[in-house]
């Protein structure tokens, strides 16, 4: 490769997540190590959070960044995780794609990377191949070290066969840039707007970009991330999934339903992870709402058989 090519190599792998002139198997065969190239933008969206110290807050921007940390987390757990990754219920063509675009604001890349990881941790759950399991190479490393290792940043497009028969989705995966320069430059927008129009409300371009992008993706980042660490640490196990999901309605909170995740992992195709009515859920309730509005439909429920061996299980602890 020429010096140039190795200058912009950065640059042009930001910008396409599928450019690898090594080859995509030649970074898989890589060893599992800490890249700090890798973790520069994970270093961008933190130290970005301190220019509330010059942007200040208001009441606008803190409840827009609310608001954005609402909408994407369900982006990530009801349409990222439970459609993409477990097909748990459908949706038309066009719906798909758009619910991909917003997907791609959450900060945690394209659909297809996501769910090749996701089908891959299923599939490798706590053992040496999982590739961020807390009981493997520790919580940091679950938590944020393993995104930053160059061997697991190529989609394995094997993995999302049924995904890749849509162009649409595999173009949105390679130029996930796309979703937070977009949220970028509408934040910025209608914070100017706001600013030259309602000047009431008191804030800006730059404090929206600031509490709506930075400090809103970081929080949800780390959120997220604790699904990976958190969740298979720390909570109560229903099942005997022979891994270490655990459930956690703190985790179960803040994540919009994905801290039930011992459930998740004994039954993944459901489209609730909540199983019972007092387990909160709230991607669930959601999707349901979208169930009975007819933005999507078959929406998978729990089989019974998967309630009888919980009780089986409850049956045998208390004796």
């Amino acid at each position: 490769m020429t010096f140039l090519g190795k200058l912009f190599l950065p640059i042009i792998r930001f910008i396409d997540s599928d450019y690898f002139p090594e080859g995509a198997d030649t970074l898989r065969n890589l060893p599992d190590r800490f890249e700090w190239q890798r973790a520069i933008p994970f270093v961008f969206l933190h130290l970005g959070c301190l220019g509330v110290l010059w942007t200040g807050w208001s009441w606008t921007a803190v409840a827009i960044a609310a608001v954005l940390y609402f909408v994407r987390m369900f982006a990530v757990t009801a349409i990222y995780h439970r459609y993409f990754c477990h097909r748990a219920y459908q949706t038309s063509r066009v719906t798909q794609f758009l619910f991909a675009l917003f997907g791609l604001t959450a900060m945690q890349r394209g659909p297809l990377w996501w769910a090749s990881v996701h089908r891959h941790h299923h599939a490798h759950s706590d053992d040496e191949h999982d590739i961020h399991s807390p009981g493997m190479q520790g919580f940091l490393w679950a938590h944020i070290g393993w995104l930053t290792s160059s061997r697991n940043f190529p989609t394995d497009y094997r993995r999302v066969k049924d995904l890749t028969k849509f162009p649409e989705l595999v173009f949105l995966n390679r130029f996930d840039v796309l979703g937070p320069v977009l949220l970028l430059v509408v934040l910025y927008a209608l914070g100017a707007f706001m600013e030259a129009y309602a000047p009431v409300l008191n804030t800006s371009g730059a404090q929206l970009v600031i509490w709506g992008f930075f400090i809103s993706t970081t929080v949800l980042f780390h959120a997220t991330c604790f699904v990976n660490s958190l969740a298979h640490c720390f909570g109560k196990q229903r099942f005997n999934n022979e891994d270490d999901s655990r459930n956690s309605l703190l985790l179960a909170l803040i994540t919009l339903g994905e801290g039930w995740h011992n459930n998740h992992h004994q039954y993944q195709a459901a489209a609730r992870q909540g199983f019972y009515w007092w387990e909160i859920d709230i991607s669930y309730y959601i999707i349901r709402f979208m169930g009975l509005i007819g933005i999507v439909w078959n929406i998978k429920s729990v089989p019974d058989a998967v309630y009888e061996k919980a009780v089986t299980r409850q049956t045998a602890d208390a004796k």
